[in-house]
């Protein structure tokens, strides 16, 4: 059931996804993308038989990130075992794991000579453990061959286990992020797999076990949420212990995806800034445009020297 606000016009109810598409505004209009070095890119991953979620979420910084050389992989398969009302990933019954994987994606970092990467997956609800393994994997394969690579894991909520989460950071990733990606009030129809304080939890007990590793979150707004209640979550978020969030914009990735409510500003974003900086965040990243892993490297030399 959707939580799209209804307009009444002549005398029956619309709701939000019925009614004219809102023009895209200026700030969020992106150039194709196509230079060298994205082609290099693409032609690399698809060698290797590899997902990123910037092509299967249709990220608009594609284009500026392959083009700079930078990816976030995705591993574990390109099948979801949920189904969040926001994301275009495809959902259904997954094929095993690729055990290969984590060295195809270890070996594609060191092929494009990276020295920061964003590792995400999937949700794997099929698997006992939840595909942690598989990330703990792919982070030992990584620095066996790039020891000075730095890693971001980007992780699912692993249905609250603390032993899946425990071998993900005994792995020592150089920062744990974990979505919130909403407000409370939306989790039902925007994420209806997830749980609002499971999610918390898990940045929560992220600090608890490894404190010397940095934890990162991030929402997006445009769904029909209220600003008191993304400022509520900002709340929530840094009481769980976060110390890098991100805020950016819902595009609605098809018609099949929840409806877009509104286009934020970029002064609203500078605003939301300003509050987060103030509850005590070491970085904010926050505009139309940013995503998770969006110049994740920079935002993390941004927390490191706040600190």
């Amino acid at each position: 059931m959707t939580t799209a606000p209804l307009n009444f016009i002549r005398g029956r109810k619309k709701r939000a996804d019925e009614l004219p598409r809102q023009p895209k505004p200026d700030w969020l209009k992106v150039r194709a993308p196509g230079s060298e070095n994205y082609l290099r890119l693409k032609g690399i991953m698809r060698g290797l038989g590899l997902h990123t979620v910037c092509e299967e979420a249709n990220c608009p910084n594609i284009g500026e990130c392959w083009h700079h050389g930078t990816a976030t992989f995705m591993i574990l398969g390109d099948t979801c075992t949920r189904s969040c009302g926001y994301c275009n990933v495809v959902h259904g019954t997954p094929n095993a794991p690729d055990p290969q994987e984590p060295v195809k994606v270890a070996s594609a970092i060191h092929a494009l000579e990276l020295s920061y990467v964003v590792v995400t997956s999937v949700d794997r609800d099929d698997l006992p453990d939840f595909g942690a393994a598989h990330f703990a994997r792919t982070i030992l394969e990584t620095r066996a061959r790039i020891p000075n690579c730095r890693l971001e894991v980007l992780i699912p909520d692993f249905q609250g286990s603390d032993a899946a989460l425990a071998v993900v950071l005994d792995a020592r990733p150089d920062v744990l992020n974990h979505n919130i990606e909403t407000v409370p009030r939306l989790y039902r129809t925007a994420r209806p797999g997830g749980r609002y304080e499971r999610a918390l939890s898990v940045l929560r007990r992220s600090r608890e076990y490894a404190p010397h590793i940095p934890t990162k979150s991030g929402i997006m707004v445009g769904l029909g949420e209220q600003w008191d209640e993304v400022v509520s979550t900002l709340h929530d978020m840094r009481d769980a212990g976060c110390e890098i969030v991100t805020i950016g914009q819902y595009l609605r990735p098809s018609l099949a995806n929840l409806p877009m409510v509104r286009y934020y500003t970029p002064s609203e974003f500078a605003e939301l800034k300003r509050i987060g900086l103030d509850l005590g965040f070491g970085h904010v990243e926050s505009g139309p445009l940013v995503r998770s892993s969006y110049h994740a490297h920079e935002q993390t030399q941004s927390y490191e020297a706040s600190r």
